[in-house]
């Protein structure tokens, strides 16, 4: 006769997947120990070099310099919005040709759902770039 109680069912099967759980976990550990030595890394570099680094201050050390000509008039000078809207466009469509790549080396593999799939994808694109020609977001005044 075989009784299978509760209790040797509840201890085989928890702690068969506690065994599971804690070997996954386990694979994350190289990641973890790289991280932190990273993160140790630059807060040490921080600390030591300001500790052991020349601390000479002087009018003219203090002064702002940037590209060899003296600075003049406040640094906080408002800049368009069509400036970021211009940066974040490109790096919006930048990023969207990246997705060319991978597809072009794959062509053949692919076959025609990939082309079916890549005309979508450039058809989505070239419906955002007319849309913000016609909204003239990038045109400069």
């Amino acid at each position: 006769m075989c009784f299978i109680t509760l209790k040797h069912i509840f201890v085989t099967y928890f702690s068969a997947n506690f065994i599971i759980m804690q070997s996954e976990q386990f694979n994350y550990l190289p990641i973890l120990m790289q991280a932190l030595l990273a993160i140790g890394f630059v807060v040490g570099t921080i600390f030591i070099s300001g500790k052991l680094g020349p601390k000479r201050k002087s009018a003219s050390k203090d002064k702002n310099f940037e590209c060899g000509i003296e600075s003049v008039g406040n640094a906080r000078i408002p800049f368009s919005v069509k400036y970021f809207l211009v940066a974040i466009l490109f790096v919006l469509f930048d990023v969207e040709v990246i997705f060319l790549y991978p597809w072009a080396i794959n062509f053949k593999e692919l076959g025609l759902e990939g082309m079916i799939k890549m005309i979508v994808f450039m058809a989505l694109l070239l419906v955002g770039f007319f849309y913000i020609i016609k909204k003239k977001a990038l045109e400069w005044e």
